[in-house]
């Protein structure tokens, strides 16, 4: 364990943090785990540059979650990552990611501004699903594949 997370060391995969949790930027961990912080309550995380990968359900139901940071090396935001969370109302993908998985934001409702990076080439069904708030969203050229709704 390390700054109130527990990594699996072997793969450098954060698998369980909390409301206090920091994630380690020192390389010690280069992926977000599935479920990881699923129902915390913290209003702000910040993603290092250091983790390549957000899991499935990641920050899923993190009903606090105010403002996020993803930062630069991170590839891909996988399945559900930050489904209902459901105070979230901006959010910039870097460019470093390529794909946003499926439901990957699907039920936040306060969502309002969308801002999405060069780099990603591929948008999962429902990414946006029940963004009622949605009002704003930047999708860049580089976007082949959009899925359904």
């Amino acid at each position: 364990s390390q700054n109130n997370c527990v990594i699996e060391t072997a793969t450098r995969i954060l698998i369980v943090g909390c409301n206090h949790s920091v994630i380690p930027s020192d390389g010690s961990v280069t992926a977000i785990g599935t479920n990881a912080f699923s129902g915390c309550s913290f209003t702000t995380i910040t993603i290092p540059d250091s983790i390549t990968s957000i899991g499935d359900f990641a920050f899923s139901h993190c009903s606090g979650l105010t403002n996020v940071t993803i930062g630069n090396g991170v590839t891909s935001i996988g399945n559900s990552a930050f489904s209902y969370c459901s105070r979230l109302t901006s959010i910039t993908i870097p460019d470093s990611v390529t794909s946003i998985g499926n439901s990957a934001f699907y039920g936040c409702r306060g969502l309002a501004s969308v801002t999405i990076g060069n780099g990603v080439t591929s948008i999962g069904n429902s990414a946006f699903w029940d963004c009622s708030g949605l009002t704003s969203i930047t999708i860049p050229r580089n976007v082949t594949s959009i899925g359904d709704y």
